[in-house]
């Protein structure tokens, strides 16, 4: 049996991600939490959230999470979603500039309107593997997953896949134990299940 933390900063929809992962998974235990020292016990962490990048990384910080978050990194498998995946970044333009914990390459810029493109960037994409990663494991190439978002990285040396709205952006993340995705699985139905599951299986590190 695994242990799994969703990670509880305050912001967003802990609720409806750790609802899929119970789903998905009767054996292990899914809990939610801010307890360093519980969090540190689990096996994974799950780093979900909406809202503004700069409350995010207040309360990550004002909580005490930005350190655990890293030394979780370096020995254990990390999921972010949606602004879980954009506080992994180096840097947002969102909110005058705010610095994200760079444990992955990138700078979040904003989307832009342009002719029948809307922001924020809301329903269905397509997902562009950029190669072959366990988390996309049994996910056909070009599947969609449903976005909810106004920032994203426009390219990352750690990209494992791309998405087009206006312009090509970066959809998902990989580096040695942290994988991170722009879209919510938790609301991609079956596709967004099987990355749940995937991530459930993965052991860490470069798995290409």
């Amino acid at each position: 049996m695994q242990k799994i933390a969703v990670l509880d900063y305050g912001m967003g929809n802990i609720h409806s991600v750790t609802k899929a992962l119970q789903k998905i998974s009767t054996k292990n235990e899914i809990f939610i939490s801010r307890d360093v020292p519980k969090i540190k016990s689990a096996d994974k962490l799950v780093i979900p959230g909406v809202g503004a990048i700069k409350d995010c990384m207040n309360s990550i910080l004002n909580l005490g999470l930005d350190d655990l978050i890293k030394r979780f990194s370096e020995e254990k498998p990390i999921l972010g979603i949606c602004i879980g995946m954009q506080l992994l970044l180096q840097e947002s333009e969102e909110n005058e500039g705010v610095k994200c914990l760079g444990l992955i390459d990138g700078k979040l810029s904003s989307l832009k309107p342009k002719n029948s493109i809307k922001v924020p960037h809301m329903g269905w994409n397509t997902v562009h593997q950029s190669f072959d990663h366990h988390i996309f494991k049994g996910i056909d190439q070009g599947s969609y997953f449903y976005f909810v978002h106004s920032y994203a990285a426009l390219k990352s040396k750690n990209q494992s896949s791309l998405t087009e709205h206006g312009d090509t952006f970066v959809s998902s993340v990989s580096k040695n134990n942290i994988f991170a995705v722009q879209f919510h699985p938790e609301k991609s139905h079956r596709q967004g299940l099987k990355i749940y599951r995937n991530f459930l299986s993965w052991q860490g590190g470069i798995d290409r």
